[in-house]
């Protein structure tokens, strides 16, 4: 029998095509979140409710309403910059918020989530690609605020009985403009949209870091389509269904692409340039990550299929035409996750 499913942060980029694929798939989807920038968001496909995860009176009453077996986190403060020079809010909401929820949603009875996690987790790589046993040193308060939520989860399954899996994404990207869902951040801080801003209003995109030690000079990333992400947390549930057997799994390609080639690849595909500004690096950041996911694909049956860059950019462009230019268009999502 398929499980009532609570998606916190389902209104954001990532959480939305989550929320939708479980849809897809007959699961019973509830999304929670705070529509902190008063995004419009009402799908035909899932129940909403608006409200914070440290409101824990509304997350048991949300989970008790609608029976949820099983919680799905994807609410989260995600920009790496600005958990450097801002730290208190990410630590707010990343760490305090996030533990609140999840002691609501423990002592409302759920026994199953799916964490939202990061490859910042594991700081400047020693090794690549990188492997979940990989060393974890986090570079910054983003990635500091994922992993002491896996140390959070890691105990509360020793202690209260419950299970989980941690997908720790690489870099999520692409969208499912045919839906009606993609990557609009207030502020944006990702690559594949913000180059593509660039070239629609000829604003110069700026690179951070033409100095790293890669082939061209910038930083090297595992772009993976939020669709195969979205796909991962339907296996990961599967998974635990079946096995109830604890985990984290890397969600990569296995394929670094570096920031020119992202420009590069969008140049082709639209024809037309991007303008750019060579800036220096951002404190926080590392040359190059890419995933080893084979433990994903070897226990959870998951392989990235979306993942091209051709692709993931192809629907970001779509994605952006539906935004920019059809005033039709209701079904926009600002993310907050």
């Amino acid at each position: 029998m398929k499980k009532n499913i609570l998606v916190a942060g389902g209104a954001g980029y990532i959480g939305s095509h989550i929320a939708y694929l479980l849809a897809a798939h007959d699961y019973q989807v509830v999304i929670f979140d705070s529509f902190v920038y008063d995004q419009e968001f009402s799908p035909s496909w899932a129940t909403v409710v608006k409200g914070e995860i440290a409101d824990t009176k509304l997350v048991q009453e949300t989970i008790k309403k609608y029976d949820i077996n099983a919680i799905v986190h994807c609410a989260a403060r995600i920009e790496v910059g600005r958990s450097v020079t801002d730290p208190a809010d990410f630590y707010q909401t990343n760490l305090i918020d996030t533990a609140l929820f999840f002691e609501a949603a423990r002592k409302s009875g759920v026994k199953t989530y799916i964490f939202s996690s990061s490859c910042a987790v594991y700081g400047d790589p020693v090794t690549l690609p990188l492997h979940e046993s990989h060393s974890k040193n986090p570079l910054n308060p983003y990635g500091k605020t994922k992993r002491a939520i896996e140390w959070l989860l890691e105990d509360y399954a020793q202690a209260y009985d419950i299970q989980y899996v941690t997908l720790r994404y690489f870099n999520a990207s692409g969208a499912l403009p045919e839906v009606g869902i993609g990557e609009c951040h207030d502020p944006e801080t990702h690559l594949i949209p913000l180059a593509i801003d660039a070239l629609q209003t000829q604003r110069p995109l700026k690179i951070f870091g033409t100095d790293y030690s890669t082939p061209d000079g910038t930083a090297i990333r595992d772009y993976v389509h939020v669709i195969d992400i979205a796909k991962a947390h339907i296996q990961a549930l599967e998974h635990l269904d079946k096995t109830a057997i604890s985990g984290y799994f890397n969600l990569g390609t296995g394929e670094g692409h570096s920031v020119k080639k992202v420009i590069e690849t969008i140049e082709s595909i639209s024809g037309k340039k991007v303008p750019i500004l060579e800036m220096p690096r951002r404190e926080g950041d590392t040359a190059i990550l890419v995933a080893d996911a084979e433990e994903a694909r070897r226990i959870l049956n998951w392989k990235p299929e979306h993942s091209s860059l051709e692709f993931i950019i192809q629907s970001a462009l779509k994605w952006e035409l539906i935004r920019f230019h059809d005033q039709r268009q209701k079904k926009i999502i600002v993310s907050v996750a």
